[in-house]
């Protein structure tokens, strides 16, 4: 920091000065005034971390601690990117006396892996653009000054791991819960590794893949008093691309999050808003006292295919189908249905109108209680929210995805509209380093040796405190980072 300050004083406020004597002469070159004062507060920045840097590596070389298990061994320079720009500084290598491993001890305490060159600011920076936009705007926006390529985001991506949602010390009391759930489609450049996508008969790879939503959410209200516009009253998203038993653990993880979140012995009703896929029947089975409710969207979708070729008349068939559906039983159904069937003379429009009708049957207490809306049952949002949360950054445009990097977006797409952290889900990646063989010290921190001491000194403790504001700034900062030096 001394090198900095002096840094400051002998050339920072002759630059200032003169950038403000410019801008007093030109007052209409503001703009540049403020782009130029950025550079070198940002440069200014870059040199005081590099100095802090250099700082802890010298402490390490001048700690007797230190000296007591390792040996300087060489020096070299590192660069690290951070969300401020590239820093470089120097750090110097050491070997263990008992087990002649060398390790670079500044990068252990700074929780470093071995070639790591970006920061835990920078990643959280990298990660926060390219949830939205792209893996190269991810690179470019990892730092002010500084990019990586599409590349490193790409494997910041595949390496992620997403923690559980923790459970409320004190559970919500609400009347009703609602489930949606629905997918999207993405493309596969491949599955597991280049190349194994296999054609069909017909020339079509297997490159589609099932991207699967879920959502938890309290109800519906406006935006605003008189806004016209709806929102969902505290959702909580869940996104996967699981088949199989994964796709139940799925499952079980939202009923966990719900049982941890919710008193259910106050709850009315939990409604399941769906279009009665596979995946979500299977997973009906791991939610408790669940009600399924078809979705709008995939009811009004079968309808129109019933009544589409009914022309002039299609809407009044359609509300007859309505009524049937809501009040009448499945035989009255099947009777309309087959009174609309015989203004069909194609087969490809009679294939349609059954492939509906079976359809229908099908989801046939779903689709009474959708268009009942009673007892608390909502209008579903699951096409509208499939488009925002996976579409517009998955599928929307021209792009190819693997099977595990189109399941980690799809978890971190879940995980960013949930309000998650990006540098706390850095942080949740990085597992405790292991030390060397020989090297199991005990960690004593700055804590630590204070309340030694006290208990040392007994009544001498209670100016420990009083004494540690009379050191000077310098040696406060040594005894903060002896305190980490002490675990080497």
């Amino acid at each position: 920091m001394i090198n900095s300050i002096r840094y400051f004083e002998e050339e920072c406020i002759n630059r200032f000065e003169k950038l403000e004597d410019n801008f007093m002469k030109n007052p209409l070159q503001m703009a540049e005034y403020v782009i130029s004062m950025t550079a070198e507060l940002h440069n200014l920045g870059l040199r005081m971390i590099q100095d802090s840097l250099e700082a802890m590596d010298q402490m390490l070389q001048d700690s007797p601690i230190r000296l007591k298990h390792w040996i300087v061994e060489s020096h070299t320079t590192k660069q690290l990117v951070t969300s401020l720009g590239t820093v470089t500084f120097r750090k110097t290598l050491f070997t263990n006396k008992e087990t002649g491993t060398s390790e670079y001890l500044l990068d252990r305490i700074l929780g470093l892996e071995r070639n790591e060159r970006l920061t835990q600011d920078a990643e959280a920076r990298l990660l926060r653009e390219a949830v939205q936009t792209s893996y190269r705007r991810g690179g470019e926006e990892t730092s002010l000054t500084s990019e990586v390529s599409k590349q490193t985001v790409k494997n910041k991506l595949h390496q992620l791991n997403f923690p559980v949602p923790e459970g409320k010390a004190e559970k919500k009391k609400v009347d009703y819960l609602y489930i949606d759930a629905d997918e999207d489609h993405v493309s596969l450049q491949w599955r597991e590794k280049k190349g194994d996508l296999r054609e069909n008969e017909n020339h079509q790879k297997n490159n589609n893949l099932i991207t699967k939503l879920v959502y938890v959410y309290e109800g519906i209200e406006n935006e605003s008093p008189k806004s016209k516009r709806h929102r969902l009253v505290n959702p909580y998203y869940f996104c996967r691309v699981n088949t199989g038993e994964d796709n139940l653990k799925f499952w079980d993880e939202i009923n966990d999050y719900i049982t941890n979140h919710y008193e259910l012995e106050t709850v009315k009703k939990i409604y399941l808003n769906a279009d009665g896929g596979g995946w979500i029947k299977a997973g009906m089975n791991r939610l408790e006292g669940v009600t399924y409710v078809l979705d709008e969207f995939h009811l009004e979708k079968y309808l129109t295919k019933l009544t589409s070729h009914m022309k002039d008349s299609r809407d009044d068939a359609a509300d007859k189908l309505r009524r049937v559906i809501r009040s009448k039983t499945k035989k009255e159904f099947i009777r309309l249905v087959d009174r609309l069937e015989e203004y069909l003379e194609d087969e490809t429009g009679v294939k349609r109108i059954r492939e509906a009708r079976e359809y229908i049957l099908s989801n046939w207490t779903a689709a009474k209680l959708r268009l009942s809306h009673q007892d608390g049952v909502n209008g579903s949002s699951t096409e509208g929210h499939v488009s925002h949360v996976l579409s517009s950054r998955m599928s929307s445009r021209p792009m190819g995805w693997s099977r595990k990097g189109a399941g980690n977006m799809a978890q971190l797409r879940a995980y960013y509209l949930n309000g998650g952290d990006m540098l706390e889900l850095v942080r949740y990646q990085k597992k405790e380093q292991p030390k060397a063989v020989g090297a199991e010290y005990d960690v004593l921190s700055g804590d630590a040796i204070q309340r030694s001491e006290r208990n040392r000194h007994g009544e001498l403790g209670k100016y420990t405190d009083q004494i540690s504001h009379s050191i000077s700034l310098q040696n406060k900062k040594i005894v903060y980072f002896n305190s980490h030096i002490w675990g080497l």
